[in-house]
């Protein structure tokens, strides 16, 4: 039998039932990808991270109860803060080798981690009617694509009104984010996620790669506050350096315990 620690943190919140939980599972060594997916369906949260340790820091790899995904953003801080305060790592910054972006770092400063991440550019799309119909709104000020939709409201109040249909965005085959320019912050955004145990994602990391470029050249800034106006909600400090931003959150942890699987299961 092998047991594996597991971790569950409240990721971009400084207390427990805020931001974005994730999943963290220490690992010795890789086990087989059907494995790692069966363990992040039965953890059933939005993402679990998967680290094991090198040389020259932590190999670091998400999944979602569907599949391997290629870049995330809560999950990293929450193994981050899992390495800063419990593995006895006496240092300020982690290095992640990952499988899709390269290298990504976190560093930490008092209460804070911050995330490097690749800056994600947007293109000028004409909106499927799809997703239109899907959010529920006929007006907007523009529709931007990246890995994900990017559709900008008006304001802070049509984001946080949006109810949308978002089982009914499955055939669009992308994540959808929303933003529009916030009342006490620079931006604010929501985002979707049809067909995953997690429709609405409570604070999306990642989606601020794309987030901060945009908003950075609309709002002529390099560094940002943003809030994800999601029921759960998250505060983020953002900063645009060029290819890459820098995504400040807080975290929490939740639950510690273990995770067992006998022989015949990994």
């Amino acid at each position: 039998m092998q047991e594996i620690p597991f971790y569950m943190v409240d990721a971009f919140s400084d207390r427990a039932f805020g931001g974005n939980a994730a999943a963290v599972c220490p690992l010795t060594e890789w086990l087989e990808d059907a494995t790692l997916l069966k363990m992040a369906q039965e953890h059933n949260q939005s993402e679990t991270a998967f680290f094991v340790r090198t040389d020259n820091g932590f190999e670091l790899r998400w999944f979602t109860t569907q599949g391997e995904i290629n870049l995330c953003g809560h999950a990293t801080l929450a193994s981050a803060h899992v390495i800063f305060e419990y593995l006895d790592y006496e240092h300020t910054e982690i290095r992640f080798s990952t499988r899709f972006v390269g290298e990504l770092t976190v560093t930490r400063s008092g209460d804070w981690l911050t995330l490097n991440f690749p800056a994600w550019k947007t293109e000028s799309t004409t909106p499927p009617a799809l997703l239109l119909l899907s959010l529920g709104i006929k007006e907007y000020e523009e529709v931007r694509v990246a890995r994900d939709y990017l559709v900008v409201l008006k304001n802070q109040q049509q984001v946080e009104a949006l109810t949308p249909d978002i089982h009914s965005m499955l055939p669009l085959g992308k994540m959808v984010c929303v933003t529009a320019k916030g009342d006490n912050h620079d931006f604010v955004s929501r985002f979707f996620c049809p067909g995953e145990s997690v429709a609405e994602d409570p604070v999306t990391g990642s989606a601020h790669s794309m987030l901060i470029p945009y908003w950075g050249e609309k709002l002529g800034k390099t560094q940002m506050q943003a809030r994800q106006v999601s029921a759960r909600g998250g505060e983020l400090r953002c900063e645009w350096q060029g290819e890459r931003v820098l995504i400040g959150g807080q975290a929490s942890t939740y639950i510690i315990g273990s995770v067992f699987l006998h022989e015949g299961e990994y």
